[in-house]
Formats: structure tokens, sequence, C-alpha cells
């Protein structure tokens, strides 16, 4: 799969988590563990980062940012988990409000991912 392929299929996963948190705050529960979920390797598009498939992109600053903001991104959903699950939900809400940490990380994620995206080939 290509760069651009794999980047489309990782904003669409991430997107996903919004969703995933929203239901751990509501009921308390989520079928992963935060120590997991902090882990930014395990995920399809984490594996793929740090795959041997990446290596002629590491140089490049997108990739870099992507990276950086890729791990960013997994130790906030983590931290977002741990309040949910622990009953922490004014915790857990502020981080996915529109000024959350969550948020702002999520979108500065995929604005990275796109422009990524747009400079990759194939």
């Amino acid at each position: 799969m290509s760069t651009r392929d794999e980047i489309s299929r990782a904003i669409g996963a991430h997107g996903m988590w919004k969703q995933r948190l929203r239901a751990a705050i509501a009921s308390g529960k989520s079928e992963l563990a935060p120590a997991d979920v902090a882990r930014d390797n395990l995920c399809d598009f984490g594996k793929w980062l740090h795959s041997d498939s990446t290596a002629g992109d590491r140089a490049s600053p997108e990739y870099r940012q992507v990276l950086d903001l890729h791990a960013q991104f997994h130790r906030c959903a983590s931290g977002v988990l741990s309040a949910a699950l622990a009953g922490n939900h004014t915790v857990a809400e502020n981080a996915m409000g529109l000024s959350g940490e969550f948020t702002s990380i999520s979108a500065d994620l995929t604005k990275a991912m796109m422009n990524w995206k747009a400079k990759a080939g194939g």
C-alpha cells in the first residue's frame, strides 16, 4: 500500500478514537487498556510508521512531525481513557472538549497527516 493510502486509512482510524473515548466516558468501560493505548506502535498506522516500509520517509520533516504527533495522540488518548475508567468524567470530558488537549492533538495530527499525504508520491 502506498504512503498516501496508509495515511488515508490512518486519518479515518484515528477519527474513530473520539467515538471510542466518548463511549468509555459514558460507560466507564473499555475493552482496551490505557497502557496499550499509550503505545504508538500497536495500531495499524503505528506499526506501519515504525516499519521498514517508511525507511525512505524517515528523513522528511513530514514523517518526523507525524511520528511525534502520533505518539502524543496515543499518550493523550490513554490519559482520557484512564480518566474515564477511573470515573473522572470531568477530566476526560475537558480533554475531549473544543479546546481540550485530545481535540487539539487530534486536529494537529490530522493536519500533519494531510500535509504529508499531499507531499507523498504514489
